[in-house]
């Protein structure tokens, strides 16, 4: 059987839209994941045994793979649950669809110099594998690279199927991480020392 050379996959849209991701955390951050600094609308619900008991549209000030900094001026109480969905333009437009929680409020204070006012919310369930989408935002860039190195490999162009294929490029990507435990999210992550 003759082997077709893979096509390259569309690399994402590097313009003006395309948020900035902030992979600085700093010293006193506590996040595991990095964030997009963008601004978006994001709809949110709470229901109450199957009916909307309130809805809003806020919009983001920044996102990452666990949650969001909601722009609001006024607020909902800590841990309350919101259902909650947004579309990342750049990515396609496949909706993200999730359950969060109200984990922080920030209001304008000028003593300390925080002028923001909103709500940051913590993922805590997504629905129909929306959070690929998310994911990509951060890592399709670095999984596209990774893809068409590993995809000019003999070993690769020796594989029958395109599920062998993808197969094997996770289990190349997974040996990646555990041989290079820098973290993947991480912009240098792939580079070549």
């Amino acid at each position: 059987m003759a082997s077709r050379k893979p096509t390259a996959p569309r690399r994402p849209r590097l313009d003006r839209d395309r948020p900035r991701l902030d992979l600085d955390f700093g010293a006193d951050e506590h996040r595991k994941f990095p964030r997009a600094v963008m601004a978006m609308p994001v709809a949110l619900w709470i229901e109450k045994d199957g009916d909307r008991r309130f809805s809003a549209t806020l919009n983001a000030e920044n996102l990452s793979v666990s949650g969001a900094f909601l722009n609001s001026t006024f607020f909902l109480p800590l841990g309350t649950l919101l259902r909650v969905r947004f579309t990342l333009e750049a990515e396609g437009g496949d909706p993200v669809d999730a359950r969060a929680e109200i984990v922080r409020l920030v209001h304008p204070d000028p003593r300390n110099g925080e002028s923001r006012s909103g709500i940051a919310i913590r993922f805590i369930e997504f629905f129909e594998k929306t959070e690929v989408t998310l994911a990509r935002l951060f890592l399709a860039e670095r999984l596209t690279d990774f893809a068409n190195d590993y995809l000019q490999s003999k070993r690769a162009r020796s594989l029958d199927s395109e599920l062998e294929r993808v197969v094997d490029a996770l289990a190349a990507w997974e040996l990646l991480k555990v041989t290079h435990p820098e973290d993947v999210w991480a912009e240098d992550m792939l580079e070549e020392p």
